[in-house]
Protein backbone atom coordinates (compact mmCIF):
# COMPACT_ATOMS: atom_id res chain seq x y z
CA UNK A 1 0.00 0.00 0.00
CA UNK A 2 2.79 2.34 0.73
CA UNK A 3 4.22 2.18 -2.64
CA UNK A 4 1.08 3.29 -3.72
CA UNK A 5 1.01 6.41 -1.53
CA UNK A 6 4.50 7.08 -2.51
CA UNK A 7 4.20 7.33 -6.03
CA UNK A 8 3.83 9.98 -8.63
CA UNK A 9 0.13 11.08 -9.06
CA UNK A 10 -0.43 10.41 -12.73
CA UNK A 11 -3.85 10.60 -14.75
CA UNK A 12 -3.90 9.22 -17.53
CA UNK A 13 -6.76 11.61 -19.05
CA UNK A 14 -4.85 14.40 -18.21
CA UNK A 15 -1.26 13.26 -17.79
CA UNK A 16 -0.83 11.07 -21.75
CA UNK A 17 0.02 13.58 -24.04
CA UNK A 18 -0.83 13.94 -27.66
CA UNK A 19 0.25 10.12 -29.42
CA UNK A 20 -0.69 11.78 -33.00
CA UNK A 21 1.25 9.88 -35.38
CA UNK A 22 2.54 7.10 -33.36
CA UNK A 23 2.19 3.30 -33.74
CA UNK A 24 1.65 0.96 -30.57
CA UNK A 25 1.40 -2.73 -29.87
CA UNK A 26 0.30 -4.07 -26.45
CA UNK A 27 0.31 -7.79 -25.96
CA UNK A 28 -2.52 -9.07 -24.41
CA UNK A 29 -4.79 -6.33 -25.13
CA UNK A 30 -7.77 -7.67 -24.87
CA UNK A 31 -8.21 -8.52 -21.22
CA UNK A 32 -7.16 -6.85 -17.54
CA UNK A 33 -4.50 -4.36 -17.68
CA UNK A 34 -3.90 -4.73 -21.53
CA UNK A 35 -7.17 -3.93 -22.79
CA UNK A 36 -7.47 -0.29 -20.25
CA UNK A 37 -3.84 0.39 -21.66
CA UNK A 38 -5.37 0.02 -25.05
CA UNK A 39 -8.35 2.12 -23.89
CA UNK A 40 -6.35 4.83 -22.13
CA UNK A 41 -3.63 4.92 -25.35
CA UNK A 42 -6.62 5.07 -28.04
CA UNK A 43 -8.12 8.39 -26.34
CA UNK A 44 -4.83 10.28 -27.01
CA UNK A 45 -4.98 10.32 -31.27
CA UNK A 46 -2.36 7.43 -31.78
CA UNK A 47 -1.89 6.66 -35.81
CA UNK A 48 -3.06 2.77 -34.71
CA UNK A 49 -2.60 0.69 -31.96
CA UNK A 50 -1.92 -2.81 -32.41
CA UNK A 51 -4.03 -5.39 -29.70
CA UNK A 52 -2.26 -8.23 -30.07
CA UNK A 53 -3.47 -12.12 -28.54
CA UNK A 54 -3.83 -15.35 -29.15
CA UNK A 55 -7.59 -15.48 -29.72
CA UNK A 56 -9.14 -13.67 -32.42
CA UNK A 57 -13.14 -13.65 -30.93
CA UNK A 58 -12.02 -12.14 -27.96
CA UNK A 59 -9.48 -9.57 -29.42
CA UNK A 60 -12.46 -8.43 -31.52
CA UNK A 61 -14.56 -8.15 -28.92
CA UNK A 62 -12.50 -6.06 -26.66
CA UNK A 63 -11.86 -3.61 -29.95
CA UNK A 64 -15.10 -3.30 -30.76
CA UNK A 65 -16.15 -2.83 -26.55
CA UNK A 66 -13.07 0.20 -26.36
CA UNK A 67 -14.25 1.53 -29.95
CA UNK A 68 -17.42 2.13 -28.27
CA UNK A 69 -15.95 3.93 -25.71
CA UNK A 70 -13.75 6.05 -28.26
CA UNK A 71 -15.32 5.95 -31.47
CA UNK A 72 -12.52 7.32 -33.77
CA UNK A 73 -9.30 5.09 -32.59
CA UNK A 74 -7.97 3.17 -35.05
CA UNK A 75 -7.09 -0.52 -33.30
CA UNK A 76 -6.40 -3.35 -35.13
CA UNK A 77 -6.06 -6.61 -34.21
CA UNK A 78 -2.86 -9.02 -34.37
CA UNK A 79 -2.77 -12.61 -33.39
CA UNK A 80 -0.12 -14.04 -31.42
CA UNK A 81 0.88 -16.83 -29.79
CA UNK A 82 3.64 -16.33 -27.61
CA UNK A 83 3.99 -20.25 -26.78
CA UNK A 84 4.93 -21.41 -30.50
CA UNK A 85 8.08 -19.13 -32.02
CA UNK A 86 6.90 -20.12 -35.35
CA UNK A 87 3.87 -18.26 -34.09
CA UNK A 88 5.79 -15.36 -32.86
CA UNK A 89 7.29 -15.48 -36.25
CA UNK A 90 4.24 -14.99 -37.70
CA UNK A 91 2.85 -12.26 -35.93
CA UNK A 92 5.90 -10.02 -36.15
CA UNK A 93 6.15 -11.02 -39.90
CA UNK A 94 2.31 -9.98 -39.93
CA UNK A 95 2.60 -6.83 -38.01
CA UNK A 96 5.64 -5.59 -40.34
CA UNK A 97 3.47 -6.25 -43.50
CA UNK A 98 1.56 -3.80 -42.20
CA UNK A 99 3.10 -0.96 -40.57
CA UNK A 100 6.71 0.55 -41.06
CA UNK A 101 7.08 1.93 -37.69
CA UNK A 102 6.55 0.80 -34.10
CA UNK A 103 6.78 3.83 -31.48
CA UNK A 104 5.91 2.13 -28.58
CA UNK A 105 5.99 -1.96 -27.65
CA UNK A 106 4.05 -2.76 -24.31
CA UNK A 107 5.18 -6.67 -23.29
CA UNK A 108 1.92 -6.58 -21.46
CA UNK A 109 0.39 -10.15 -21.89
CA UNK A 110 1.32 -12.99 -19.19
CA UNK A 111 0.58 -16.24 -17.56
CA UNK A 112 0.67 -16.71 -13.69
CA UNK A 113 0.83 -19.71 -11.15
CA UNK A 114 -0.43 -22.47 -13.72
CA UNK A 115 0.61 -26.08 -13.82
CA UNK A 116 3.46 -27.61 -15.07
CA UNK A 117 3.98 -27.94 -18.82
CA UNK A 118 6.27 -26.69 -21.79
CA UNK A 119 5.99 -24.82 -24.94
CA UNK A 120 6.59 -25.98 -28.31
CA UNK A 121 9.95 -25.67 -28.48
CA UNK A 122 10.51 -27.50 -24.96
CA UNK A 123 10.35 -24.28 -22.37
CA UNK A 124 8.76 -24.18 -18.76
CA UNK A 125 5.32 -22.52 -19.80
CA UNK A 126 5.98 -19.63 -17.63
CA UNK A 127 9.39 -19.12 -18.31
CA UNK A 128 8.07 -19.45 -22.59
CA UNK A 129 5.31 -17.58 -22.21
CA UNK A 130 6.52 -14.57 -19.99
CA UNK A 131 10.30 -13.80 -21.09
CA UNK A 132 11.26 -16.52 -24.18
CA UNK A 133 8.02 -15.19 -26.44
CA UNK A 134 8.73 -11.68 -25.59
CA UNK A 135 12.28 -12.09 -26.25
CA UNK A 136 12.04 -13.33 -29.37
CA UNK A 137 9.12 -10.71 -30.50
CA UNK A 138 11.04 -8.18 -29.20
CA UNK A 139 14.05 -8.93 -31.30
CA UNK A 140 12.16 -9.40 -34.47
CA UNK A 141 10.33 -5.93 -34.28
CA UNK A 142 13.83 -4.74 -32.95
CA UNK A 143 14.86 -3.17 -36.66
CA UNK A 144 11.14 -1.62 -37.43
CA UNK A 145 11.56 -0.23 -33.60
CA UNK A 146 15.08 0.82 -34.33
CA UNK A 147 14.36 2.96 -37.50
CA UNK A 148 11.23 4.87 -36.19
CA UNK A 149 14.19 5.98 -33.33
CA UNK A 150 15.66 7.70 -36.37
CA UNK A 151 13.54 9.26 -37.48
CA UNK A 152 12.69 13.55 -36.00
CA UNK A 153 11.01 13.52 -33.20
CA UNK A 154 10.63 10.02 -32.32
CA UNK A 155 10.99 8.55 -28.71
CA UNK A 156 10.64 4.80 -29.15
CA UNK A 157 9.31 2.52 -25.62
CA UNK A 158 9.72 -1.11 -25.05
CA UNK A 159 7.71 -1.29 -21.53
CA UNK A 160 8.10 -4.95 -20.09
CA UNK A 161 5.66 -6.30 -17.43
CA UNK A 162 6.99 -7.54 -14.43
CA UNK A 163 6.14 -8.23 -11.24
CA UNK A 164 7.13 -8.19 -7.38
CA UNK A 165 6.61 -11.80 -8.11
CA UNK A 166 10.08 -11.68 -9.48
CA UNK A 167 11.56 -11.90 -5.89
CA UNK A 168 10.43 -15.44 -5.55
CA UNK A 169 12.35 -16.33 -8.28
CA UNK A 170 14.96 -19.56 -7.03
CA UNK A 171 17.72 -19.01 -4.73
CA UNK A 172 20.10 -19.41 -7.51
CA UNK A 173 18.16 -16.75 -9.98
CA UNK A 174 17.67 -18.39 -13.12
CA UNK A 175 18.02 -22.35 -14.18
CA UNK A 176 18.29 -22.54 -17.35
CA UNK A 177 18.19 -26.26 -17.68
CA UNK A 178 14.35 -26.33 -18.36
CA UNK A 179 13.57 -29.83 -17.24
CA UNK A 180 14.88 -29.23 -13.73
CA UNK A 181 11.97 -26.54 -13.50
CA UNK A 182 9.78 -29.41 -12.77
CA UNK A 183 10.63 -29.91 -9.41
CA UNK A 184 9.97 -26.48 -8.55
CA UNK A 185 7.02 -24.56 -7.09
CA UNK A 186 4.53 -22.93 -9.64
CA UNK A 187 5.39 -20.05 -7.76
CA UNK A 188 9.12 -20.51 -8.48
CA UNK A 189 8.87 -21.12 -12.18
CA UNK A 190 6.55 -17.55 -11.94
CA UNK A 191 9.15 -15.74 -10.38
CA UNK A 192 11.87 -16.35 -12.60
CA UNK A 193 9.92 -15.78 -15.46
CA UNK A 194 9.10 -12.04 -14.08
CA UNK A 195 13.00 -11.91 -12.63
CA UNK A 196 14.10 -12.69 -16.83
CA UNK A 197 11.42 -9.68 -18.02
CA UNK A 198 13.37 -7.25 -15.53
CA UNK A 199 17.21 -8.47 -16.68
CA UNK A 200 16.15 -8.42 -20.45
CA UNK A 201 14.67 -4.88 -20.40
CA UNK A 202 18.13 -4.10 -18.53
CA UNK A 203 20.22 -5.82 -21.16
CA UNK A 204 17.85 -4.26 -23.83
CA UNK A 205 18.23 -0.79 -22.36
CA UNK A 206 21.92 -1.20 -21.96
CA UNK A 207 22.52 -2.27 -26.07
CA UNK A 208 20.10 0.04 -28.05
CA UNK A 209 20.33 3.73 -25.86
CA UNK A 210 18.44 5.19 -29.18
CA UNK A 211 15.19 3.04 -27.49
CA UNK A 212 14.01 3.45 -23.69
CA UNK A 213 13.46 0.51 -22.28
CA UNK A 214 12.24 -0.51 -19.30
CA UNK A 215 10.42 -3.51 -16.84
CA UNK A 216 7.69 -2.63 -14.30
CA UNK A 217 5.74 -3.91 -11.21
CA UNK A 218 2.04 -2.68 -11.55
CA UNK A 219 1.03 -3.28 -8.30
CA UNK A 220 -1.26 -6.04 -6.64
CA UNK A 221 -4.03 -6.23 -8.77
CA UNK A 222 -7.24 -8.49 -9.20
CA UNK A 223 -7.10 -9.58 -12.90
CA UNK A 224 -8.02 -12.44 -14.81
CA UNK A 225 -4.72 -14.01 -14.11
CA UNK A 226 -6.11 -15.81 -11.43
CA UNK A 227 -8.36 -17.38 -13.50
CA UNK A 228 -4.98 -19.72 -14.55
CA UNK A 229 -3.78 -20.12 -10.96
CA UNK A 230 -3.07 -24.01 -10.77
CA UNK A 231 -5.15 -25.81 -7.72
CA UNK A 232 -9.04 -26.62 -7.42
CA UNK A 233 -11.67 -24.71 -9.00
CA UNK A 234 -13.02 -24.28 -5.54
CA UNK A 235 -10.07 -22.65 -4.26
CA UNK A 236 -9.59 -20.52 -7.22
CA UNK A 237 -13.03 -19.18 -6.78
CA UNK A 238 -12.13 -18.71 -3.10
CA UNK A 239 -9.38 -16.80 -3.68
CA UNK A 240 -10.53 -14.42 -6.23
CA UNK A 241 -13.34 -13.54 -4.27
CA UNK A 242 -10.76 -12.93 -1.06
CA UNK A 243 -8.69 -10.68 -3.78
CA UNK A 244 -12.12 -8.43 -4.86
CA UNK A 245 -12.91 -8.21 -1.16
CA UNK A 246 -9.36 -6.44 -0.11
CA UNK A 247 -9.69 -4.34 -3.54
CA UNK A 248 -12.86 -3.20 -2.22
CA UNK A 249 -11.25 -2.14 1.31
CA UNK A 250 -8.58 -0.41 -0.40
CA UNK A 251 -6.19 -2.75 0.33
CA UNK A 252 -5.29 -4.16 -3.83
CA UNK A 253 -5.97 -1.86 -6.71
CA UNK A 254 -8.28 -2.52 -9.92
CA UNK A 255 -7.28 -2.92 -13.45
CA UNK A 256 -8.20 1.23 -14.18
CA UNK A 257 -5.71 2.09 -11.15
CA UNK A 258 -3.31 -0.89 -12.02
CA UNK A 259 -2.85 0.10 -15.69
CA UNK A 260 -1.08 3.39 -14.71
CA UNK A 261 2.63 2.21 -14.08
CA UNK A 262 2.64 0.88 -17.53
CA UNK A 263 0.55 3.83 -18.76
CA UNK A 264 3.17 6.51 -17.29
CA UNK A 265 6.38 4.33 -18.53
CA UNK A 266 5.08 4.08 -21.98
CA UNK A 267 4.27 7.82 -22.11
CA UNK A 268 6.02 9.67 -19.49
CA UNK A 269 9.39 11.74 -20.58
CA UNK A 270 11.91 9.12 -21.66
CA UNK A 271 14.89 10.84 -19.72
CA UNK A 272 12.51 10.14 -16.43
CA UNK A 273 11.58 6.75 -17.56
CA UNK A 274 15.10 6.09 -18.63
CA UNK A 275 16.59 6.19 -14.50
CA UNK A 276 15.71 3.04 -14.00
CA UNK A 277 15.06 -0.26 -15.79
CA UNK A 278 12.23 -1.25 -13.22
CA UNK A 279 9.50 0.56 -11.78
CA UNK A 280 7.06 0.21 -9.14
CA UNK A 281 3.60 2.12 -9.08
CA UNK A 282 3.45 4.84 -9.82
CA UNK A 283 6.68 5.75 -11.17
CA UNK A 284 8.66 4.71 -8.17
CA UNK A 285 12.33 3.62 -8.93
CA UNK A 286 13.72 0.29 -7.74
CA UNK A 287 16.17 -2.17 -8.47
CA UNK A 288 14.26 -5.14 -7.41
CA UNK A 289 15.53 -8.23 -5.78
CA UNK A 290 19.46 -8.82 -6.05
CA UNK A 291 19.19 -10.79 -8.61
CA UNK A 292 17.59 -8.12 -10.54
CA UNK A 293 20.48 -6.12 -9.90
CA UNK A 294 23.12 -8.11 -11.52
CA UNK A 295 24.62 -7.32 -14.54
CA UNK A 296 26.42 -10.43 -15.02
CA UNK A 297 22.86 -12.53 -14.63
CA UNK A 298 21.63 -9.78 -17.04
CA UNK A 299 24.03 -10.55 -19.92
CA UNK A 300 23.95 -14.72 -19.03
CA UNK A 301 20.39 -14.21 -19.71
CA UNK A 302 20.77 -11.99 -23.11
CA UNK A 303 23.29 -14.42 -24.06
CA UNK A 304 21.71 -18.04 -23.42
CA UNK A 305 18.51 -16.51 -25.10
CA UNK A 306 19.97 -15.60 -27.97
CA UNK A 307 21.83 -18.88 -28.42
CA UNK A 308 18.42 -20.88 -27.82
CA UNK A 309 16.84 -18.45 -30.78
CA UNK A 310 19.47 -19.71 -32.58
CA UNK A 311 19.36 -23.22 -32.53
CA UNK A 312 15.78 -22.36 -33.76
CA UNK A 313 17.41 -20.37 -36.47
CA UNK A 314 16.12 -17.27 -35.47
Amino acid sequence: MLEWLMGKSFNPEKDIPSLSGKVILVTGGNTGLGKETVLQLAKHSPKEIFLAARTPSKAEAAIEEIKKAVPNSNISFLQLDLTSFAAVKKAAEDFKARSDRLDILINNAGIMAVPWSMTEEGYEIQFGTNHMGHALFTKLLLPTLLRTAEQPGADVRIVSLSSEGHQMAPSQGIIYNQPDLEKCATWTRYGQSKLANILHAKALQKRYPSITATALHPGVIITDLYATMSGSYVAAKAFTAAMRGATSLGVLYDVPKGAKNQLWAATAPSEEVQKSYYWKPVGVRSGGSKYAQNDELAEKLWDWTDEEFAKHGY
